[in-house]
């Protein structure tokens, strides 16, 4: 079947599809599918609804991180999934499987990338560069040998590390706590190894609340394994600073062991409130856009809502985060139909009481 010129529909429209056209392939995309559809055209291609799939395609090539959830609704909906192409895993490698061929869709740089995710080395430069290896290497003791092999294909094309959407808004709140001046700062289920190491490295005692156990002991890092839905373990009024960077959304799905309440993340807005003296600030970090739960992964708010729940305090920045960029002082209604189509956007909040 290797061939030039593959009829191509793309299944995705964020990210993940543009870096699959930026690396380049080889064929036609003759348009994209969206799960949902959500609008008629996407880089000058028709968006086609996953009810409603052309037949003229050689392969979809499924470029979007819920392959898992796309793979069951192709089984649902009977699609062949003989001639998709998960770019991302399922739980196992499945769809199209020859791996010559996918290397001539692919091409090069998508190629090495699907292999990467399933960890595998076959067709890609690791024999290659293996074979100059042997020829100019000259010191017998770092010969290869096949029991040291140790193939990592994923980095070759990869970037210099990572800015995504957790880098920006663990910047952002470290920065504005950094420069407060505090010395004593309380959490709520941030990034430990993000977040709470910039406050740390700053010398401030941080004191963190999460339902889960943490991995140990740390210098200025006090711990709370306890719900953090009401709150009890505070005095009212006795916090200066206070955040929570993409927990609260969790709180009552028991993804995290938590019981399931559909009001306890509005229970802890509530009580942080309470929490905070005159003068103290809050720092939170929540998904937003078109409102709704996604069970039992977290939910999803209007801008407009989160600033109504803190009603109590004076907003003082909304801005927000996507996996490249920050946006400062945003328009609170901006984002209020953005259904994500698996990019979610983060709004910043900054209160103060």
């Amino acid at each position: 079947m290797e061939k030039q010129g593959y009829k191509l529909l793309i299944w995705g429209t964020g990210n993940y599809a543009e870096k699959f056209i930026e690396n380049k392939y080889n064929g036609e995309i003759i348009g994209f599918i969206e799960t949902n559809k959500s609008k008629e055209s996407f880089m000058g291609k028709p968006i086609y609804d996953s009810h409603n799939i052309p037949e003229n395609y050689d392969f979809i090539i499924v470029a979007n991180s819920y392959a898992t959830e796309i793979y069951n609704l192709c089984i649902q909906l009977k699609i062949d999934c003989s001639r998709m192409v998960f770019l991302y895993p399922v739980k196992n490698r499945m769809g199209f499987s020859d791996l010559q061929i996918l290397k001539d869709i692919l091409m090069e740089k998508n190629y090495v990338g699907y292999c990467a995710q399933y960890g595998i080395s076959d067709y890609t430069f690791i024999n290659e560069d293996a074979k100059t290896y042997r020829k100019l290497n000259k010191r017998p003791r770092f010969d290869i040998q096949e029991k040291y092999m140790w193939p990592i294909i994923k980095d070759k094309y990869g970037n210099a590390g990572a800015t995504g959407t957790y880098f920006w808004q663990d910047l952002w709140a470290a920065k504005k706590i950094i420069k407060s001046g505090i010395k004593r700062h309380f959490d709520i289920g941030s990034r430990l190894d993000g977040f709470i190491a910039h406050l740390l490295a700053a010398d401030i005692d941080v004191t963190m609340i999460d339902v889960r156990k943490f991995p140990g002991e740390i210098e200025h890092l006090n711990t709370i394994v306890d719900d953090a839905t009401s709150l009890h373990q505070i005095e009212d009024e006795s916090i200066e600073s206070i955040s929570a960077l993409c927990s609260l959304e969790h709180f009552g799905l028991g993804r995290y062991g938590d019981a399931v309440d559909p009001e306890a993340c509005f229970k802890c807005f509530s009580n942080i409130q309470k929490k905070l003296k005159k003068g103290g600030r809050l720092y939170i970090s929540l998904p937003i856009g078109m409102e709704r739960v996604e069970f039992n992964a977290h939910r999803i708010f209007y801008a407009s809502t989160v600033v109504e729940c803190f009603s109590s305090l004076e907003l003082k920045e909304f801005s927000c985060t996507t996996d490249d960029k920050i946006e400062r002082n945003v328009e609170i209604h901006k984002y209020d139909n953005d259904s994500h189509n698996g990019i979610y956007r983060f709004g910043l909040f900054y209160f103060e009481k």
